[in-house]
């Protein structure tokens, strides 16, 4: 069958375009939906050609594999709530770059046993069953084969286990940071000792002790990288580790030779990159910072904030917006705890009807992954023309009458600007504390991911609306509804 490598060529070819297809699809929030049936129809193609690739052995055992990954992925995705998803999307995609830095174990283990393993080799080889082999042995890994492979190796690693600790800090088990004195030295040490490593894999020095010491300082570095970042900046971080998977995924689809991987991680790569560096600029850090520093760090004693809390009730805050002209609703992760996307909306069309002019305004890292708070905006059904990015908002609010702070903190806190020993001095912020009157929505008096306090409940324009955020916006409802009996 000369026709088969032609036609599995062609599979490739035409998944890479639904990759590319469907990533430019995903870039708005109206055609995101259908992006992702078109990636996933690439995805689906490729897998399925690769079965039809003359070398491939063990068909039952990845069937098998890929059955149990489709029911975990499929009952997961039914089950997690919006407000863990960005746990699993962290938690996902380290087995992607797991995966990445698994086939690059394998390449540099059959490396140094001399057999080019995940090659076809000789009757007399160990490792494969006699089904396996055909004539003749081929050329080993070439010298950029290795090194790509060394490459793919470390970065997917790296992504592996910083992954596994950006989730376990998403999902509360780790404590927001850990840092001790000198560790960014010590990150560095790390990485030039895997990389010092890397290169003696990489120039014909393998062997299985030097091997396992390469996992062991990628995998470490990973963790060291990550466990100093706080949970306000995890946007960034898992920006990161997504255009990290897919570079490694990209390396090690070139030891393989296949064009969907190559593609496929390029693409990832890619885009995760441009990404980060989007995050990166909202939280005004350098991607230097976002690699090496402690995110987040700053010293000097804190600015004293003065007044206090000032308390409102629903009906008040209900009458204020009801006869106001322009309200600015402000979403932030506290809106996904409380799962008060649909009653928030609610109180939107309600105001709409009375003539209001309503949006809502989304901070780039609100919540706790890239666009966390339009997943959730739109899974109430609230039209995209209503949702304004901070860029364009930030000069409406002086003439906004009232801004509607629900669960956000830290992207609102006006320290951000003032405070230069402020955690997050320099971070662009919604600037709502320029509104003519402000109320936030807080279950309490505590402080946000950051772990300070915000100057903006403290201003005298803000009054606050203690509660759940789903019960206080329902109150909100129930008050506006008996306004308009």
């Amino acid at each position: 069958m000369a026709w088969l490598p032609v036609l599995i060529k062609a599979c490739y070819f035409l998944a890479a375009l639904l990759f590319i297809l469907g990533l430019k699809r995903m870039s708005s929030p109206r055609t995101a939906r259908g992006g992702i049936v078109w990636a996933g129809f690439g995805m689906l193609l490729a897998v399925l050609a690769t079965f039809f690739l003359p070398d491939m052995h063990n068909r039952g055992l990845i069937v098998a594999a890929v059955l149990i990954g489709v029911a975990a992925a499929w009952w997961s995705g039914r089950r997690v709530a919006m407000t863990a998803m960005p746990q699993m999307v962290a938690l996902y995609n380290g087995m992607g770059g797991g995966a990445a830095a698994a086939i690059g174990a394998v390449e540099l283990i059959g490396y140094a046993r001399g057999l080019g393993l995940l090659h076809a080799v000789p009757d007399t080889s160990p490792l494969r069953p006699e089904a396996w082999a055909v004539n003749g042995l081929p050329p080993a890994l070439s010298p950029t084969e290795l090194a790509l492979g060394v490459l793919g190796a470390l970065i997917g690693a790296v992504s592996f286990s910083g992954s596994l600790i950006a989730f376990a800090k998403l999902q509360g088990w780790l404590d927001k940071r850990f840092v001790f004195s000198g560790q960014r030295v010590v990150n560095l040490l790390l990485l030039a000792a895997a990389v010092v490593v890397g290169v003696l894999l990489a120039t014909s020095h393998a062997s299985m002790p030097l091997i396992a010491l390469f996992f062991a300082l990628a995998l470490l570095f990973g963790l060291m990288m990550t466990l100093p970042i706080g949970g306000a900046d995890m946007p960034v971080v898992i920006s990161l580790y997504n255009a990290f998977t897919g570079l490694a995924v990209a390396f090690e689809g070139f030891v393989l030779g296949n064009e969907a991987m190559i593609i496929a991680g390029t693409v990832v790569g890619a885009a995760g990159t441009l990404l980060t560096q989007l995050m990166a600029k909202a939280m005004n850090r350098s991607i230097g910072n976002v690699l090496f520093g402690s995110f987040g760090a700053a010293g000097g004693e804190a600015q004293a904030i003065e007044g206090a809390q000032k308390p409102v009730d629903a009906a008040d805050a209900a009458v204020m917006m009801a006869y106001a002209e322009r309200v600015v609703i402000v979403p932030g992760y506290g809106l996904a705890v409380a799962q008060a996307q649909h009653k928030v909306w609610e109180f939107a069309q309600l105001l709409i009807k009375r003539g209001v002019k309503v949006k809502f305004a989304i901070h780039p890292v609100a919540g706790r992954m890239p666009g966390h708070m339009n997943v959730l905006l739109a899974e109430a059904g609230v039209p995209y023309d209503l949702i304004a990015d901070m860029d364009d908002i930030n000069p409406e609010f002086p003439a906004t009458d009232v801004a509607l702070v629900i669960g956000a903190n830290d992207v609102v806190n006006p320290l951000a600007k003032t405070d230069p020993a402020s955690p997050i001095y320099g971070m662009p912020i919604l600037d709502v504390g320029n509104a003519k009157h402000v109320i936030v929505i807080k279950r309490g008096k505590g402080t946000g991911f950051a772990g300070i306090e915000n100057a903006l409940f403290y201003a005298d324009n803000t009054r606050m609306l203690y509660g759940d955020g789903q019960a206080a916006v329902g109150e909100l409802v129930t008050s506006l509804k008996e306004i308009d009996a």
